[in-house]
């Protein structure tokens, strides 16, 4: 899949993406339907479990493509991977902001799974424990960040960066791919905003221990737009 080339090193396919979008996609029916995602003053963003089933169910059941299917399949478990590395380097005893963020990715990886259940495709995550995946990038990824992200606060701060950008991109290229299906649309987007705010977070938290990070992934210029913009509450 594509979006795994994407996970090792640098991608610019976002260069084409107008910084005004990424920092506010929504879909058409913003609008009309409430929020499914709740923001803390520290800029970790939850989805709401009972809003989302209640506008789930609002929504049609669009077919899937082969691709829609893997892709959910992946932002499965690449959700699951951003929560079990915050876990680990809470564990750590680093900062609370990994506690707090786990938190959030864990209703990000539920929200997924809620679409898998409404389209019937077997969950790839079922009872593994943390740090456990069935697809083996995300698996050698997990690997790579916990060995970078152990030996500092600084160093952990920077994998949350880093994993927030990724997911950023994996996630604005899976809503470029769908056809319709704007129940998954409405959740990708929502997962997208709870990543530049955990993108800001990751970053604020790495200026207060004097580092200035740069971007790895995100072009300099989607990166400013993010990082400059407030929070996302709504």
């Amino acid at each position: 899949m594509e979006f795994l080339k994407q996970i090792t090193k640098p991608v610019f396919l976002l260069l084409l993406v107008l910084p005004v979008l990424i920092v506010g996609c929504s879909t058409d029916s913003e609008d009309v339907l409430p929020g499914i995602t709740t923001t803390d003053a520290d800029g970790s963003t939850s989805v709401d479990d009972a809003t989302l089933t209640e506008v789930l169910a609002s929504l049609p059941l669009d077919d899937l493509s082969v691709a829609e299917s893997e892709g959910l399949l992946f932002m499965r478990e690449e959700e699951k991977l951003a929560h079990d590395v915050y876990v680990a380097m809470f564990e750590l005893g680093y900062s609370q902001v990994f506690d707090n963020i786990s938190k959030s990715e864990q209703t990000h990886t539920d929200a997924i799974l809620a679409l898998l259940d409404r389209y019937d495709i077997l969950d790839p995550v079922g009872n593994n424990p943390e740090g456990v995946f069935v697809n083996t990038d995300l698996q050698a990824l997990y690997d790579a960040l916990i060995l970078q992200g152990s030996p500092s606060l600084i160093n952990a701060l920077y994998v949350g960066a880093e994993i927030e950008e990724i997911d950023i991109i994996d996630i604005q290229n899976l809503v470029d791919a769908l056809e319709g299906n704007e129940d998954i649309a409405l959740v990708y987007e929502s997962l997208m905003k709870g990543s530049r705010n955990h993108l800001r977070a990751f970053v604020d938290n790495l200026a207060k221990q004097g580092v200035d990070y740069q971007p790895l992934h995100l072009s300099q210029e989607v990166y400013d737009a993010i990082i400059n913009a407030d929070i996302e509450t709504n």
